[in-house]
């Protein structure tokens, strides 16, 4: 019977799990570029309360809204920074707005609030809001309760002393190393790779063993193998984010095309290497499936696996001649096995799922050689 994760998880005791789960949280949070990120923040934070003061007018007597500017504007992209903070004062705007036209006809009740509320909420769904659509209700009920006899003294300083703070959280994060995560896409496109190879050569090492084969762990890894795939995509597309706007893009050349056909590469992969891990743990653990492997096709399946894996494995660390004669040798193991399957006379008792295992290794080559992976 195969153990599954959920099952491995449920046997793992309750303080090796929290421990696990404490040390990952940790582990994010103290990360080289939350740590980047938090520096800065904290750099714009200062640097606005520093200026708030020599706001002019009424407005130098709300400070404290600067810094907060400078944090609303804090993203982990520059391009992100000034999109988040456009958005937060286009917010802002529409609350301060709607928060004055109510109060010019009436004085601040449960009444009025639950209406600013109710419209605040109403207008938050209005599209490419973005980050804007939460500072709505919020800025209209700071005017009603905080502005209190001076709302225009109030939504003035609000307003401007968040538009500091915005600027400056969009200064620092342009001007202070601003981040480039081409490197963190790259890693992650290998790491798939690797894992996609590890597939391939776990179920190839099945094909050799004695069945049900002693190691099983490759057959519940389709689940996993997508939430990395996922994972990467994500990577790519930050990093791709990452560029926009960004002055030290044209110091650190980058080619993200290439990434992206990886990445699109690489997803097929995945999907096809998926496939064949449910083919083979159905045929090897499922009596009602009405198909087999003939054992006659048993070592040359696990040899093309290999060699596929090896395919993969070349595209990190060979050079482009060794790529290329693994690619070959990948070819041949698994058109040799697909004109055999197609000549031999097996006549099994159950229908060979052998073919669909050589069809998703032809697919894999193809997508490798056309440059996608």
């Amino acid at each position: 019977m195969i153990k599954t994760k959920q099952q491995d998880d449920a046997a793992a005791s309750p303080a090796a799990t929290l421990w696990r789960t404490t040390v990952h949280i940790l582990s994010a949070a103290v990360s080289g570029p939350r740590l980047q990120l938090a520096a800065k923040a904290g750099l714009a934070a200062g640097l606005a309360f520093l200026i708030a003061p020599m706001m002019p007018g009424a407005a130098a007597q709300y400070p404290y809204y600067a810094p907060l500017g400078a944090l609303v504007a804090m993203y982990e992209n520059v391009a992100g920074s000034m999109r988040q903070g456009l958005q937060t004062l286009v917010g802002l705007a529409l609350g301060i707005g709607l928060a004055f036209l109510l109060v010019s006809f009436s004085e601040p009740t449960p009444v009025t609030v639950a209406i600013v509320m109710g419209l605040g909420v109403l207008l938050a769904g209005l599209p490419r809001l973005g980050a804007g659509r939460d500072w709505i209700p919020t800025a209209a009920l700071l005017v009603l309760l905080v502005g209190g006899r001076n709302p225009d003294d109030f939504s003035f300083g609000y307003l401007l002393q968040m538009g500091v703070g915005v600027v400056v959280g969009i200064g620092v994060n342009l001007l202070v190393f601003p981040p480039l995560h081409f490197k963190a896409a790259a890693l992650s496109l290998a790491e798939l790779r690797w894992a996609l190879a590890k597939q391939l050569s776990d179920m190839g090492q099945a094909m050799k063993e004695e069945w049900p084969p002693e190691h099983e762990e490759w057959s519940v890894r389709s689940e996993e193998l997508a939430k990395s795939a996922r994972a990467v995509r994500a990577a790519v597309q930050k990093s791709d984010a990452s560029r926009k706007a960004n002055p030290r893009r044209r110091r650190h050349v980058h080619d993200l095309e290439q990434d992206y056909k990886d990445l699109r590469g690489l997803e097929s992969v995945t999907f096809h290497i998926q496939d064949m891990t449910e083919v083979l743990a159905d045929v090897i653990w499922d009596k009602d499936v009405p198909f087999v492997i003939p054992l006659p096709y048993s070592e040359p399946l696990a040899e093309a696996l290999a060699a596929v894996s090896e395919v993969l494995r070349s595209m990190e660390d060979e050079q482009p001649e060794r790529q290329n004669q693994l690619i070959e040798a990948a070819k041949t193991a698994v058109d040799a096995l697909a004109e055999r399957m197609a000549s031999d006379d097996v006549n099994p008792d159950a229908p060979s799922a052998a073919e669909t295992i050589v069809l998703s290794l032809h697919r894999i080559l193809r997508a490798v050689t056309s440059g996608q992976s």
